[in-house]
């Protein structure tokens, strides 16, 4: 009897089949997604804190370390923090490359000549994510290690966000990430809607008009903080 040893590929488990679908890929983008925007919101809130003075901002430093002690150890929420934010990037761009390969290799190629050009929205969101992508590394290379800051000093983060925008290079990086960012918001919030069935009749335009706010407010707020240290507001 001949032993059939081809193995099936297919996933077996519920979750497997949900993340091999397009429908799946595109909740856990909606949900990572989300995530994400959670995250930022409370970091523009907190990068705010530079416009209350050094003392004020070095002292959220030091209590965004100690959060949960002593149930939890120094940093550990901290950790805890970075590890579901780089687990909802990865995942979030992890879905958007195979929805995007995905969506490629189901045009015609008979049709090719034929293919309509991207959509704004479409490749607004394309490019900003991987606008996003590299500023994540720079920003963490530039305020979290410190490696690319010429005149970090550890334990002192109101004075390297300081030194960071006292550069033309870091407030060009930063104001372009950021603008990046609310065009990846504005397309992105609505996208999510979609994915999870909020868009019902009749809520579209405030759909619309939350996602327009999100960017802008995020937008602003962020961009704040370099335009305030180049106009010598904080200092």
């Amino acid at each position: 009897m001949a032993v059939d040893t081809r193995t099936d590929r297919r996933p077996s488990s519920y979750a497997g089949i949900l993340w091999h679908s397009t429908v799946g890929k595109k909740t856990a983008m909606a949900v990572s997604g989300i995530v994400m925007l959670l995250y930022l919101v409370a970091h523009m809130l907190g990068n705010l804190k530079i416009f209350f003075g050094a003392a004020e901002f070095d002292g959220y430093a030091h209590w965004l370390r100690t959060i949960g002690e002593p149930f939890l150890h120094h940093e550990w929420f901290l950790w805890i923090a970075r590890v579901v934010l780089v687990a909802a990037v990865v995942v979030h761009a992890v879905a958007a490359y195979q929805l995007s390969r995905r969506d490629i290799a189901a045009r015609p190629t008979k049709y090719a000549h034929k293919k309509k050009r991207a959509s704004y929205a479409t490749r607004t969101m394309r490019w900003g994510g991987i606008i996003l992508g590299l500023f994540i590394v720079w920003h963490i290379l530039d305020l979290t290690t410190l490696t690319v800051n010429p005149r970090a000093e550890a334990g002192h983060p109101y004075a390297n966000v300081v030194a960071t925008f006292s550069t033309w290079y870091g407030n060009v990086i930063y104001i372009v990430a950021m603008l990046a960012l609310g065009l990846h918001i504005r397309h992105g919030f609505w996208s999510a809607a979609q994915t999870l069935g909020a868009n019902r009749p009749g809520r579209d335009r405030t759909l619309k008009a939350i996602a327009n706010l999100l960017a802008l407010v995020l937008t602003l707020g962020f961009i704040a903080v370099p335009v305030s240290v180049m106009t010598g507001v904080v200092s």
